[in-house]
């Protein structure tokens, strides 16, 4: 018999702001080198008589997310108790959002094997995270830095039908998080985590089956290869007559495999209830048109455009507007007259090269978009080669230096000259005779070990179209003599 996947994700997203949500504690990265419970107050570390304050920031950032995802924002919201017990939650409950959520009904679309598929959106509410737990040996220790960050849980429907989906889902949604600067994506920050539901089912059938739910993967590696362990996991257990336990599980990264950690809960389980220290949250309609018009061009939308308006293949405009500072930059760059093909080139050749294996984002340069068209331009017009080109954006990337500051003190001007280039080629091809044989003799790719050898002698500098064109003229003269 063939199974087919039923999976739906929770994404749980910190909210990037100064404070916690509901106290002024600071929010601090978690870079692990920040003494523990620290960033604790009373509110955080739930003590008796405390009361929480709402933070307004967070719920301003939540509703222009669940805007971008095409949610509707409910007018009256309510925060909850969420009950149960473990070490880093010291309150013995979280305060988040059931019955009446920030946002609900909205969809995400995906790309799935070529086509776009639309994911839905069941819900999107706020609450706070809970605080670290540390294990050493037989020893565990309790970090309450993170109790109460702000936090946007996102819970799609039950839409996505395997790993691969799964993990397309994962990376749009990352996608207009950063966009939106809900959080910075660092994943290996814990910034963002996935949940994900899994269960099958005969293929065809109408039936649900028994879910399994995978807790807190941080990488979209770990998102597709335990979504498709556990459906071939489940898959052979139907097929070999047995049941699927309805359990909450562990990815264990190393071994590859799911690991069983208790019983799936049950909403019914948390004893959800209103909070009665927090007033339900109202928001207008004008409150929410008013955060829709702050909303950024989305990734999809831009991608479009990019395509339609500057004439970009498919692949130049996913490239550009995955990251919004580098379609910034694009953009600022083609709005000096640049043409938009040279600069996608520029920007997605070039520049990323000179990022790569570094820490910097394109946002971090000393390199206004106005200095790196000049460089575009001073190419396009041959005052300098595209070889040479480089060699001056890397230096204008450790400088911060103009291209006409750099190319004037290294006298870097390309040399278009037929004379004087005539001159070079001659006398390359007279100190080479063996090879120039070898071309003669039907051994084309000698022209370009000329070519290099013109370079070296012009210091990089020769126009390498004339260059060409100069060579391979003078050599079809030496097969006449």
């Amino acid at each position: 018999m063939r199974y087919e996947a039923v999976i739906g994700l929770e994404v749980h997203a910190q909210i990037h702001t100064c404070s916690k949500m509901f106290c002024g504690c600071p929010v601090v990265a978690d870079t692990g080198d920040v003494a523990p419970n620290i960033y604790v107050c009373p509110v955080c570390a739930g003590m008796p008589g405390v009361l929480p304050v709402v933070n307004s920031r967070a719920v301003d950032i939540a509703i222009k997310t669940a805007l971008a995802l095409r949610c509707d924002i409910l007018p009256t919201n309510r925060f909850a108790r969420k009950s149960y017990f473990y070490p880093d939650l010291p309150k013995g409950y979280q305060i988040s959002q059931y019955a009446l959520p920030l946002a609900a009904d909205g969809y995400l679309e995906i790309d799935s094997g070529g086509t776009r598929k639309r994911v839905g959106i069941r819900r999107a509410h706020l609450e706070e995270d809970a605080g670290k737990l540390y294990h050493d040996g037989r020893v565990s220790r309790v970090d309450l830095n993170r109790a109460g960050v702000p936090l946007l849980e996102i819970v799609s429907e039950p839409d996505l039908c395997s790993a691969d989906e799964a993990r397309a889902y994962g990376e749009a949604l990352h996608e207009i998080l950063v966009y939106l600067e809900v959080n910075t994506g660092e994943m290996e920050a814990g910034v963002m985590r996935f949940e994900a539901n899994v269960s099958v089912r005969p293929e065809g059938s109408e039936l649900m089956g028994i879910r399994r739910e995978i807790k807190n993967l941080n990488s979209f590696r770990a998102l597709r290869d335990s979504v498709a362990y556990e459906i071939e996991l489940q898959s052979a257990a139907l097929e070999s007559g047995d049941t699927v336990e309805q359990e909450t599980v562990g990815w264990d990264e190393d071994a590859g495999v799911t690991v069983p950690q208790r019983s799936k809960e049950f909403a019914h389980d948390y004893r959800y209830f209103p909070d009665p220290d927090i007033p339900p949250l109202e928001i207008s309609r004008k409150k929410v048109e008013s955060l829709r018009g702050q909303l950024p061009e989305l990734p999809e939308a831009k991608r479009a455009r990019f395509v339609v308006t500057h004439g970009l293949s498919a692949y130049d405009a996913r490239v550009l507007a995955e990251d919004r500072a580098v379609a910034d930059t694009f953009e600022r760059v083609v709005e000096t007259g640049v043409d938009a093909k040279q600069a996608a080139n520029w920007i997605t050749g070039e520049l990323f090269r000179l990022l790569k294996g570094t820490d910097r984002s394109i946002g971090e340069l000393d390199l206004p978009a106005a200095a790196l068209a000049e460089l575009i331009e001073l190419v396009s017009t041959g005052l300098i080669n595209r070889s040479t080109g480089r060699e001056v954006l890397a230096e204008m990337v450790s400088t911060g230096r103009r291209a006409p500051e750099i190319i004037e003190a290294r006298d870097l001007t390309q040399v278009s000259d037929i004379r004087e280039l005539r001159g070079v080629v001659r006398r390359t091809l007279d100190e080479n005779p063996e090879q120039v044989q070898e071309y003669l003799a039907g051994k084309r790719q000698v022209l370009g070990w000329f070519l290099g050898q013109i370079m070296r002698a012009t210091r990089g500098k020769a126009n390498p179209q004339i260059a060409r064109e100069l060579t391979e003229k003078e050599l079809e003269n030496r097969r006449d003599q």
